[in-house]
């Protein structure tokens, strides 16, 4: 670390922006500082996509999602996913 901070007390969020828009915060660490962290509970980002498949193939995928309480469309996504993570 180089030189500490000298935050101030801040009357409202304003006050607050304008103080960090004008530190220059590598002039107060090196990047030896900083920790790598993780955030396990965060949800990843998803899009919507959109694929064409076979009406036999939507519909298999439907009864066996049927059978097995789930809805139909996160059925398809864990197949996905189970498919490119899996190792050829």
């Amino acid at each position: 670390m180089k030189k500490q901070i000298k935050v101030p007390k801040f009357k409202n969020e304003d006050e607050e922006r304008e103080f960090w828009s004008k530190v220059d915060l590598s002039e107060h660490f090196e990047p030896s500082d900083f920790e790598r962290v993780s955030f396990p509970n965060l949800k990843p980002t998803t899009r919507p996509v959109s694929i064409r498949i076979s009406v036999a193939d939507l519909n298999r995928v439907k009864e066996r999602a049927n059978e097995t309480n789930v809805p139909y469309q996160s059925l398809i996504k864990e197949y996905i996913h189970k498919g490119v993570v899996t190792p050829r």
